[in-house]
This record gives C-alpha cells, sequence and structure tokens, in this order.
C-alpha cells in the first residue's frame, strides 16, 4: 500500500454525493480485504492443523516435544536438530512444560496472533505523509502478502520463530517509547537472530546513539544469562559453531538463501570460499548500511529496515526459508519515475516471496543458478542495487503518464467493488509483464496437469464426443489423419507446425504490439488470458481424449509413434503434461486469437489474409496429427470469443486512434498532478 498514489480528496473534485459514494466504496473495499485477510488466515489454520500430527509443527515438537531436544539433559546441540542461540532454547525451556496435543494449537493461534501483529505495526510505518485510503487499506492489505508469503507459511507449517525477531524490531523502530526501550526490543531480537545487530550501526548513523548502545547492552545481558545458565552449549554456539555455523541443515542446500550457500551451490569451499563469503559479506554490509542509512534520514525508516534486514539474510552464514521476511518488507519501495513503472518492483518482490522459484522460472538448466537463488537476489537487489525515490524526487507521488491513446473510461468504473477499473492506456513495464506471463502460464500448467478424471472417464468422453460428430457428419479426423500419414512430407510439416507454431506466433505478436501499438497490447493480452483462464474450467471437468489415444479407433499417432495407450510415453514430457486436457483446444484457440488480431489491426489486405491462414493450418494439424478432434477446436473458439466477450464487457470496446497526433509513441504527459490509469 506504500505504492498507492496520493491524490485530492474527493469532496473537492465531485462534490458532496461523489464523496459519500467514494467513502461507501472505500469502506467496501476495506471490508472486502479484511475477509480476505481473515479467510487466509483461517486456510493457513486449517492446512497446519489438517496435517497429520507427526509431519505439523516438526521444529517445534524437535525442540519441545516429549523427546525433544529441550529435554535432553546433555547439551542442546548434541543433536543438529537445534539451531538456535543458547538464549533461545533458554526462553523455549518453559514450554516443555506444555508440550501436550493441546501446543500444536496455542503455537499455531499464537504465529497468527504474531503475523497480525507484525502487519499492523508495518502499515502504522509507513512514511508520511499517507492519504486515508492508503491509512485504511494497509493493514488488511499487508496482514494478507504476509499470510501468502513463504516465510510465514513455513513458520506456521514448521513451528518456527522467526517472526518474533522481526516483530521485535519493528516495535523497536517504530513502537517503543524512549531510545533505551527502542534498544532493549532490537537486543533482544538480535538474542534470538544475531545478525540483528546489523540494526545497531543503523541507529547510531541516523543519530539515535543511545538506541544503539542499547541495543549491545541488551544482546550482551541476554547471552551473558544463557551462559551462566548454560555455559557448555554457550561455548558450542559462539565458540565452537562460531555464532552457529554448521549447526542444521546442509549450507549448501537450496533453503539457505544466504551468500554462503550461494558460493557452495557454486562449487566452491574450503578457503577459497569462506575468503570470499567474508569479502562480499562485508561489501554487501557496508554498501546495504550506507543506502539504508540514508533512505532513514530521507524520512523512509521502513524502508531502511527492510533493508538492514535484507543486508542481514545475505551476510549471514545460514538464512533459511522460514528467515526471509525481510525480503517482502522491501515492497514498501518505490522506483521509477513512469507509471507504467512504479508497479514492477512490488509485484516482483510479492512473486518473489509467495510463489516457489520453479514457478518464476522455466525448469531449464540454464536457468538453475537464478532459480536456485531467485530469494537471494532479490535480498541483494533491494539491500545494494534497486534505485529507489527518495521523498523529495518530484516522481515519488506523481510520476510521469506516458499516454498512447485518447483516455477513456470503462464500463464498470462506477461499480463499488471496482472503483478503480480504468481504461489502461499506457505501456506496462515489461519485466512485470514478462513476469506475470511466466507466472500465469506456470499456473495454468499446474491446473492442467492436476485436471483430475483419469483414463477411463477420458475415454468415455472420446466416445461421446465420437459419437456426436458422427450424428453431426464432421468424424473426419480418421479420414484426414490417414491420409496425412501416407504422404512423408506432409507428415514432417503438420507435425512441425502443431509443435512449433503454438507458441511463437501468440509471443511474436504480443511482442509487436507491446513495441508498436502499446494502446492496443493490454486489450490484447487481457483476451488470451481470459479465454485461457475459460479453458482450464473445461480440462478439469471434461477430461477427454484425443483420437491418438483412443484405443481400437486406428488412428496414427504421428508426432509420438505408435504408443502403448495403457502407458504412452511421450518422452521428456510424459510426467509434465496432462494428455487427456484436449477440451477445449488451445491450439486452436490461441490460432484462432492470433488470426482475429492480425486481422484486426494489420494495416493491409494481404497481411490480414496471412492472418486468417494460422488458424486454417493450425485445425488442419490438430486433426492430421490425431491430437484433436473437430469439436475441441469449435471448444477453443468458443474460450477465445468468451474472452473477446468479457474484454468488451468489462472495459467496452478496443481503444480507437481518433488521429495520428494522439497515437505518438513516447509521447509523454508530464502534467502536475497528473494520475495514472489502473485496470485491465
Amino acid at each position: 500500500m506504500a505504492n498507492v498514489e496520493h491524490g485530492g480528496r474527493a469532496g473537492n473534485a465531485f462534490g458532496g454525493g461523489a464523496a459519500e459514494r467514494a467513502k461507501a466504496r472505500l469502506r467496501a473495499l476495506r471490508i472486502g480485504l479484511w475477509a480476505i485477510a481473515a479467510v487466509l488466515a483461517v486456510r493457513q489454520l486449517a492446512v497446519v492443523l489438517r496435517t497429520p500430527k507427526g509431519e505439523r509443527l516438526t521444529d517445534l515438537e524437535t525442540w519441545v516435544g516429549t523427546n525433544g531436544v529441550l529435554h535432553v539433559k546433555g547439551s542442546l546441540y548434541d543433536s543438529t536438530q537445534f539451531t538456535g542461540t543458547p538464549f533461545g532454547g533458554l526462553v523455549l525451556k518453559p514450554l516443555t512444560r506444555s508440550a501436550e496435543q493441546a501446543l500444536g494449537w496455542g503455537w499455531t493461534f499464537g504465529t497468527l496472533l504474531l503475523v497480525v501483529a507484525l502487519g499492523l505495526v508495518t502499515a502504522r510505518a509507513l512514511p508520511k505523509p499517507v492519504t486515508r485510503r492508503a491509512s485504511l487499506l494497509a493493514a488488511p492489505v499487508t496482514i494478507s502478502l504476509l499470510m501468502l508469503s513463504l516465510p510465514v507459511r513455513n513458520t506456521l507449517y514448521l513451528g518456527q520463530t522467526s517472526i518474533i525477531p522481526v516483530l521485535l524490531v519493528l516495535l523497536g523502530c517504530f513502537a517503543a517509547r524512549g531510545q533505551r526501550a527502542s534498544g532493549v526490543l532490537i537486543g533482544l531480537a538480535a538474542a534470538l537472530q544475531p545478525t540483528v545487530l546489523l540494526f545497531a550501526p543503523l541507529l547510531w548513523f541516523t543519530g539515535r546513539r543511545r538506541a544503539a548502545v542499547s541495543v549491545g547492552v541488551s544482546f550482551a545481558a541476554c547471552t551473558a544469562v544463557a551462559w551462566a545458565a548454560m555455559a557448555q552449549d554457550s561455548y558450542t554456539y559462539w565458540v565452537h559453531h562460531l555464532a552457529g555455523v554448521g549447526l542444521g541443515g546442509k549450507a549448501d542446500g537450496l533453503a539457505n538463501q544466504s551468500l554462503h550457500g550461494a558460493l557452495l551451490r557454486f562449487g566452491l569451499e574450503g578457503p577459497l570460499e569462506i575468503g570470499l563469503f567474508l569479502l562480499l559479506g562485508m561489501a554487501v554490509a557496508v554498501l546495504g548500511l550506507r543506502r539504508a542509512v540514508r533512505y532513514a534520514r530521507d524520512g523512509q525508516l521502513l524502508l531502511a529496515v527492510a533493508i538492514t534486514g535484507c543486508v542481514a539474510v545475505a551476510v549471514s552464514p545460514t538464512t533459511w526459508q522460514h528467515q526471509l521476511l525481510w525480503v517482502l518488507l522491501a515492497v514498501v519501495g518505490r522506483v521509477g519515475r513512469k507509471t507504467s513503472d512504479r508497479y514492477m518492483w512490488p509485484v516482483v518482490v510479492i512473486l518473489v516471496m509467495t510463489l516457489p522459484a520453479k514457478m518464476l522460472l522455466p525448469n531449464m538448466p540454464a536457468l538453475y543458478p537464478l532459480r536456485d537463488n531467485v530469494v537471494l537476489l532479490a535480498a541483494l537487489a533491494a539491500a545494494i542495487a534497486v534505485p529507489f525515490l527518495s521523498l523529495q524526487s518530484p516522481y515519488f507521488r506523481s510520476p510521469d503518464s506516458t499516454l498512447y491513446a485518447p483516455a477513456r473510461p470503462a464500463r464498470f468504473n462506477r461499480v463499488p467493488l471496482l472503483p478503480s477499473w480504468r481504461r489502461a492506456l499506457t505501456r506496462p513495464s515489461l519485466l512485470l509483464e514478462l513476469l506475470l506471463i511466466r507466472v500465469f502460464y506456470a499456473a495454468y500448467s499446474s491446473v492442467r496437469l492436476a485436471a483430475g478424471g483419469g483414463r477411463p472417464a477420458a475415454e468415455e468422453h472420446g466416445h461421446q464426443i465420437h459419437s456426436l460428430e458422427k450424428a453431426l457428419f464432421i468424424d473426419v479426423e480418421h479420414t484426414v489423419n490417414h491420409a496425412v500419414a501416407g504422404i512423408p512430407w506432409l507428415v514432417n510439416f503438420f507435425n512441425f507446425y502443431y509443435t512449433s507454431f503454438h507458441f511463437v506466433v501468440p509471443l511474436t505478436i504480443l511482442g509487436v504490439l507491446y513495441a508498436r501499438r502499446p494502446a492496443d497490447y493490454r486489450w490484447a493480452r487481457s483476451t488470451i488470458g481470459f479465454g485461457t483462464l475459460l479453458a482450464l474450467f473445461g480440462f478439469w471437468l471434461y477430461p477427454l481424449a484425443p483420437p491418438r489415444l483412443m484405443p481400437g479407433l486406428g488412428f496414427i499417432d504421428t508426432v509420438h509413434g505408435t504408443q502403448d495407450l495403457a502407458n504412452p510415453d511421450f518422452g521428456a514430457l510424459t510426467a509434465v503434461t496432462n494428455q487427456y486436457a484436449a477440451m477445449p483446444s488451445l491450439h486452436f484457440g490461441w490460432a484462432l486469437w492470433c488470426g482475429i488480431i492480425i486481422f484486426v489491426m494489420a494495416p493491409k489486405w494481404w497481411m490480414k489474409a496471412l492472418g486468417l491462414l494460422h488458424p486454417l493450418f493450425t485445425l488442419s494439424a490438430i486433426v492430421a496429427t490425431g491430437n484433436h478432434w473437430v469439436l475441441d477446436a469449435v471448444g477453443g473458439a468458443v474460450v477465445i470469443g468468451a474472452g473477446f466477450g468479457l474484454v468488451y464487457l468489462l472495459s467496452g470496446p478496443r481503444a480507437a486512434v481518433a488521429a495520428k497526433d494522439e497515437y505518438l509513441p513516447d509521447a509523454r504527459v508530464a502534467r502536475a498532478g497528473e494520475r495514472s490509469y489502473t485496470g485491465s
């Protein structure tokens, strides 16, 4: 919510009636957002408590269960399962008395309360001044993002305590009265997570020196108390393992998103790796803390706290997944002078912190180093690279708007639940679009793969489709399939067309529109997106065997060759594709979308005709190769047509270019108080 644009009061511009409507919309939106936050909290609670006892809260059970390490009379670190500080073990000792079945409920509810408290404190810490809209909506949005984030989900599932240090730091920076109380809270957090000591230099160089001293004193006092009570464990942790290095899982595991873990995954080890880690860690700490101090002096203390936390993530020898909340806090930073760039950084952070890396990046060996360290890279970017705007920048509150066509309202811009729906006529951020396309396709692939029904249901539906086509006299698949199979060059042509053009042509069209027709890009992208989304319902509700997988009908699989229909083999795609997701055919649906877009927008008649050939060739290819029934193509046409219809319903007709001077690429409209259009 720190990225919500600041505008004038509704009453000043629209009068009393409009002001009342605006308040009603805001009230409805706020209630809806709190409802979403509540649903997410209940869902997380249900996921944890429905998991069998031996599989949930495993870290908590390891510590405080009947046979947990806190019951052991010897050292806490005799087992590598406990990785916390001795002070953390001392604090957790009393919980061993309550190691009963109800502990899981109590711990999970307590963790949820900590998440809510963290969200409320974060929402109140937004840089001032903030609009009333932002102040009212910040808390539910923040809590919802926290509930969705991987660190919080891992913390709830494992029964970890990693939320406590983050909450203590935020309380010390934004809620505590007096520098001494602030330092004590942050010192307690450092006693639980030593890298929090990096906040002491932030306090010192921003003029809160008494607080910085209190951090050191509190940390030393807590550590001394733990040393007096647990001398052997303290020696093991602080001396033998050098602040816990080497405890827990393997340092080169993907869960360790620190510079040390990344260097180990790159194959470095021994003195070379240690020296390089120390050198890089020192550089990141110096550069990151300098940036944090600068933004704190600028009035963006929450961003400074997030940057310092990201530095701690990078320089810690081990930073497990449940300790990465600092990266999510970096979402408050504002980046970019243009309106289209404003949402790029928040969306990148949210995607990285809420989705598995495998959904963000393709499963390609060349991208493994990037995918395996994506959270670390986000932390490093926030700490030392991303050029966050200063509060004094004129673009902080009023970014430039680049318009490519006359602005027009959408159809439902007055609906209370859609108050910000507008006809977006600017060029969106390229990185943001690529991320959204990647995530959308990953989600689409996951749902398509998970679409159930099984082989018997798919074959039964195949017989239904075959019978219906016979009744309609359109059962031409067998004839076309066998006719093509007897002509080798035609087989090669249709096989190549089927396997190659499905992705290449739509992506090329989107790329051309993005570069040459920005005002039309969003419209075109939304239509194919809605159509694809509707197709998922068909895959889920009506699993269908394509002709080539129907036993007894004699179809020839020209692409994959002869198959054992009980256990077909499609090479590397066998385990990652659902071969029974045939209705509707997105091969034809996407090709039809391409034909329509080219026909509507191409300037010359021969281009329009060439565009219409693509769906014709695609229809021929899917039938000739035995991959789809004719009615599958009809289904593809229906969902794509529905996609166009939904966009028309929500936004109205495509934005027409009224005159040449109204469509000037990169013609920037930089007026004071210019507000961006957001929406479809």
